[in-house]
């Protein structure tokens, strides 16, 4: 995949691995490397009942449209191109940390058609997500709000807004296909509950907003899954929780951390049973193997790999944890302290 557009370009066909885990491997071939990306299918037991109420397309597209941006990125190989959205006032411009990365220069195309320079805020590779500041007239910044990912129901309207292959301003329209995917960032980590969609997201789509029927950025369109490179109806944003965490430590320190724990669950079990526990990280210090079983973290039942990573998501490094588990059919408990996700998954 080129660098400024989806993480997923050209590949093979997705190709199911693990019994009964749901997951799809898929390559993306970019003009110089390729990337293996994973997206893992997570089971929910219930749904809230979709909202019949809201805007139109096109009244999504005016409301948003300004606020949507074009970015062309310098790097090793040339130029390539992106999308992004104003997120304030001063100018922060959200994207995917792989349409800006390694660029020697970035250039943001406003919807009136003016371009100015920006430079690199922050970026978190783990999550795919960065900020830039564009040199800009605050009379020229239209922020777009960041809706609730936490409140959408399969089946929403939503639409994207971008530049695909360098067409600036396009709209397409679809819906939330499913909920609570995981995809793999570009250093390896999870990035999950990602949100699902069929609304047509090519090359140039990536770092644009998904919006949903109140205008309002409920993720950012990061990959798709194809055969033929293009859009096949198979998209994948960012959700709109983990980028306002994200964006918010990126504005504030530069950079992004997250709790980490330190094991790796097994995709093929029904439950969170750990397939390894890596040496030296927290849960190795508290005991914890591979075989464990995890049923609650805080007192809070968990029974799936997606509740597991979410509720280690909502901490911070430096936190406390108690851990429940089963070993040997008896259940035990542990108090965990975690620590800071290392730059790289551990091997």
């Amino acid at each position: 995949m080129r660098r400024a557009t989806t993480l997923i370009g050209t590949g093979a066909a997705a190709i199911a691995v693990g019994a009964g885990a749901g997951i799809a491997v898929y390559a993306g071939v970019s003009n110089h490397s390729t990337t293996r990306t994973i997206v893992r299918e997570v089971t929910v037991s219930a749904q809230p009942a979709v909202s019949a109420t809201g805007l139109d397309a096109a009244q999504i597209y005016r409301s948003a449209n300004k606020g949507v941006v074009e970015i062309t990125v310098t790097v090793p190989e040339g130029q390539a191109q992106g999308s992004g959205f104003v997120y304030d006032s001063n100018g922060n411009v959200v994207t995917n940390y792989h349409v800006v990365q390694d660029s020697s220069s970035i250039r943001v195309a406003l919807s009136d058609g003016s371009s100015y320079s920006a430079s690199l805020v922050g970026a978190d590779p783990s999550t795919d997500l960065a900020v830039i500041k564009v040199d800009a007239p605050s009379s020229k910044l239209h922020p777009l709000t960041l809706g609730d990912s936490k409140q959408l129901s399969v089946g929403d309207p939503v639409v994207a807004i971008g530049a695909p292959f360098g067409l600036a301003e396009t709209l397409t329209s679809g819906i939330v296909s499913a909920l609570h995917r995981e995809m793999n960032s570009p250093n390896g980590f999870a990035i999950s509950d990602s949100i699902q969609t069929d609304a047509a997201i090519n090359h140039g789509n990536s770092g644009g907003p998904l919006l949903d029927s109140s205008a309002h950025v409920i993720g950012v369109n990061t990959q798709i899954k194809s055969d033929s490179g293009g859009n096949e109806g198979v998209g994948f944003a960012i959700p709109s929780a983990t980028v306002k965490n994200v964006v918010t430590q990126i504005l504030q320190t530069g950079q992004a951390q997250h709790a980490y724990l330190g094991v790796k669950l097994d995709s093929t079990a029904s439950n969170a049973r750990l397939a390894q526990v890596v040496p030296g990280t927290p849960a190795a210090k508290a005991g914890l193997r591979a075989g464990d079983v995890i049923t609650a973290i805080d007192g809070n039942q968990v029974s799936t790999i997606d509740s597991v990573q979410s509720a280690i998501s909502s901490k911070k490094p430096g936190d406390t944890i108690e851990v429940t588990y089963t070993r040997g059919g008896q259940s035990h408990t542990v108090t965990v302290k975690l620590t800071t996700r290392p730059s790289t998954p551990p091997a």
